[in-house]
């Protein structure tokens, strides 16, 4: 269950700090913790009231060995209805 506590403690400091979370695309076991691809919806409201389309920001996302954020960045920012080619 501890990918449990990871997703658990990641969706809790983005939504508190950053924007809710969108879906976790992986998580990896890293050499001194964990790693995380995290997407989230940015500036939901602004873009429905401008009738745009929804951004997807994009975060590389890094955990302790005891599965605390140590880091985060946003690698990508795009429109959700973009095809994402990896």
């Amino acid at each position: 269950m501890e990918i449990k506590k990871i997703i658990g403690n990641v969706t809790e400091f983005f939504n508190e700090f950053v924007a809710p979370v969108h879906k976790i695309t992986s998580i990896e076991d890293a050499e001194n913790g964990w790693k995380l691809t995290v997407e989230v919806i940015e500036e939901k409201e602004y873009m429905k009231k401008y009738a745009k389309d929804e951004m997807i920001g994009v975060y590389e996302v890094c955990l302790n060995q005891e599965k605390e954020i140590s880091s985060y960045k946003r690698r990508e920012l795009r429109f959700r209805s973009s095809i994402n080619q990896e």
